[in-house]
């Protein structure tokens, strides 16, 4: 976590708190092979350091029957498809407003392809779960976006019981519904995404919270990209993550810093 954490914390835990409201800490922990309980823990350390305590902390995964269920509805309808693309293709296509060859095939095929999925059947990278949207949307977050993708991974708090996974696109607005959160909130680099997020609750009938996106912060002369940051800590050109040289909270606070100053 950066400075800029800080921040969404403050947004976040402070509205709340202003309007005697609650604040989840979640984590969306949809793929199995970024997830480490030393992340989590590290995170839940920090989030305390700041003076901040969620009202309840929840992840992604403990929704992952809910959400295979939600895609099974999707199908069903129409509004769900097996696509056989490759990532490159996927990309191309969606840059040339393309459909996929595999857009229409019929509601019991991609019924059954997905049940092959889920039982690990299909090789991974040999199929994904899209949503049918709106190819001809002038938003790029409508171009089918990819709601499930194999992975045989064993998942850190899930175990070995699923080897597809949901994505972020799909999995954010639909455990926001089912958390029943009043306002989520996010950074307006996500604004775009805001189309995406009510389609989906829109084709299930779900509740929907109200989205609101903040500036993000933006400091010169520093180092604030997540990537960035960590090819700085891997390549060993800093001394770890708490190195009183970049604007972590773990260096600040290793710095010297005070919650009640960054806050």
């Amino acid at each position: 976590l950066h400075i800029g954490h800080a921040k969404a914390m403050f947004v976040d835990f402070g509205m709340a708190r202003r309007y005697d409201g609650r604040c989840y800490l979640r984590f969306d922990d949809t793929n199995p092979e970024a997830e480490k309980q030393e992340y989590i823990d590290h995170i839940q350390e920090i989030v305390a350091w700041m003076g901040w305590k969620p009202w309840k902390v929840t992840y992604s995964s403990d929704y992952f029957q809910e959400l295979y269920d939600f895609a099974l509805v999707l199908i069903r309808s129409g509004k769900a498809y097996v696509c056989h693309q490759t990532g490159d293709e996927i990309a191309d296509y969606r840059a040339r407003k393309m459909n996929s060859p595999w857009r229409d095939r019929p509601v019991e095929e991609n019924l059954r392809l997905f049940e092959d999925m889920r039982r690990g059947l299909v090789d991974e990278g040999r199929a994904t779960l899209r949503m049918k949207m709106d190819m001809g949307n002038e938003n790029f977050n409508m171009y089918d976006l990819i709601a499930y993708r194999i992975k045989f991974v064993e998942h850190p708090k899930a175990g070995d019981k699923w080897c597809i996974y949901p994505s972020y696109d799909y999995t954010h607005c639909l455990v926001d519904a089912l958390e029943n959160i009043t306002h989520s909130l996010c950074t307006l680099e996500f604004e775009s995404r805001r189309a995406s997020y009510y389609w989906l609750l829109e084709v299930l009938g779900t509740y929907k919270p109200l989205v609101w996106e903040y500036a993000r912060l933006n400091i010169s002369h520093t180092v604030m990209s997540k990537r960035k940051l960590n090819q700085l800590v891997t390549g060993r050109h800093v001394r770890g993550w708490d190195d009183p040289r970049l604007l972590t909270l773990a260096g600040m606070r290793r710095r010297g810093d005070k919650p009640s100053a960054i806050n």
